[in-house]
């Protein structure tokens, strides 16, 4: 299964991936589409920070993409990175995610990160599984922190060590 880091060409298919499961799922908890500066924006932060975006590519076509980032903004924690996963609706359930999470966890421990974290929707229980069997942990619930679909949504947090502390 390809995984490659993005272009500028990718561009409208992460839009679009992204877009849907903000409108449409639980995945993100942002409300509001985003557009196509924004995507662009984030791709050029995320490549002028040294950090990874990768396409999975199904069919020829951009079918999912992951990246990592800062797990919070203080020095203490330049070690933790925190990844996200969006797979194109009608490719999940393919190894998609299996891929482009196993290649996060590769580009994060090379880059000599220490632990990546997963904050990811409780009820997602898809996600908590793929987690799982990568060897993250449930480290925390944080009930009713966010809402959307006028509804309460509870936080799962999942975090996997990914090198042993010196």
């Amino acid at each position: 299964m390809p995984i490659r880091p993005a272009t500028e060409r990718d561009l409208p298919a992460i839009l679009a991936i992204t877009n849907h499961a903000i409108l449409h799922t639980t995945a993100s908890w942002q409300t509001k589409p985003h557009t196509m500066e924004m995507r662009a924006a984030w791709l050029a932060e995320r490549r002028m920070a040294g950090l990874p975006v990768l396409i999975a590519e199904a069919d020829g076509e951009v079918a999912g993409y992951g990246s990592y980032g800062s797990f919070r903004a203080y020095e203490g924690y330049a070690l933790t990175v925190e990844h996200s996963i969006y797979v194109e609706e009608r490719f999940q359930g393919q190894g998609l995610g299996r891929a482009l999470l196993a290649a996060l966890i590769d580009h994060a421990t090379a880059a000599g990160m220490h632990v990546m974290v997963g904050v990811i929707s409780a009820e997602n229980t898809v996600s908590i599984a793929l987690h799982e069997r990568f060897g993250f942990e449930v480290t925390g619930r944080l009930p009713e922190v966010g809402r959307k679909f006028d509804r309460w949504l509870d936080l799962v947090l999942m975090q996997k060590i990914l090198r042993p502390a010196p």
